[in-house]
């Protein structure tokens, strides 16, 4: 069984279609991509698969533990429960907060203690609160951020930004992680940076990883098999090699040499 599977999975907005009968399947410990020119729906898959859209049709089965799931339409709290996590195109850090408060926030999922506990301080609560702030600086430690734990999120430079959004998708202890372009705007020295932590992410976390970039050379770096969208279907899927053998898509839907990109 697949950890995820997709089947027919339709979204309309009124009489726009974004999304038309999509199939996909990712297994266990793949780092898939998932591209397209703009506007071609990729997005909306996203946003399907971690709930802040419900379908309009078809299905999203997730099986992290042998039971599998069917998560369309569930709320994206339930859907992080289940195992899936994401980052976004357009960060979405707690910029007023500082860089370990946003990891900390994200762990409090996992935690072991209930209301009670918590509002008493109880000693239940002082460990778990312990637990996490350790756990927090020991993720950002491995990801180059913990000398910034107290920092602001909101006054890093860019590409640590980006970093420090992924550390808190991994914070929620994903088997699933969707990565929405997480190298747009960055330089070609934090692009460099961020293929290889990306490659590193499974190694390391042990996590499945489906994969959004417009930047080919990352995507074809890392990536092991690519879905290609337009217009709200699937055109193709393909290995890298295969993709790039096809100069119609290339063309088309790509509008540029893969090799040189």
């Amino acid at each position: 069984m697949a950890l995820l599977s997709v089947t027919r999975l339709t979204k309309t907005f009124g009489g726009l279609t974004a999304v038309s009968d999509l199939d996909m399947e990712i297994s266990r410990g793949e780092l898939v991509g998932l591209i397209g020119p703009n506007g071609a729906g990729k997005t909306t898959v996203f946003n399907l698969l971690t709930g802040i859209y419900p379908p309009t049709s078809g299905q999203i089965v997730l099986d992290c533990d042998g039971k599998p799931r069917q998560i369309g339409g569930l709320r994206p709290d339930k859907i992080s429960k289940a195992g899936l996590a994401r980052t976004f195109q357009n960060i979405r850090l707690f910029k007023n907060l500082s860089v370990l408060d946003n990891v900390r926030i994200a762990m409090h999922q996992n935690v072991r203690y209930g209301v009670l506990s918590g509002f008493l301080h109880l000693p239940s609560y002082m460990r778990e609160e312990k637990r996490v702030r350790e756990e927090s600086l020991a993720l950002l430690d491995i990801f180059n951020l913990a000398s910034k734990h107290d920092e602001m999120a909101g006054n890093l430079p860019y590409g640590e930004q980006r970093r420090l959004e992924i550390v808190r998708a991994i914070a929620t202890r994903p088997q699933l992680l969707l990565l929405d372009a997480p190298a747009a705007g960055m330089n070609p020295a934090e692009t460099a940076q961020l293929t290889s932590t990306i490659a590193q992410l499974r190694e390391q976390f042990g996590v499945t990883i489906l994969l959004i970039e417009h930047d080919m050379s990352v995507v074809m770096t890392i990536c092991e098999r690519i879905y290609v969208m337009d217009y709200g279907k699937l055109i193709a899927h393909g290995t890298p090699d295969e993709i790039k053998a096809d100069p119609r898509l290339i063309e088309a839907y790509l509008g540029e040499d893969i090799d040189n990109a």
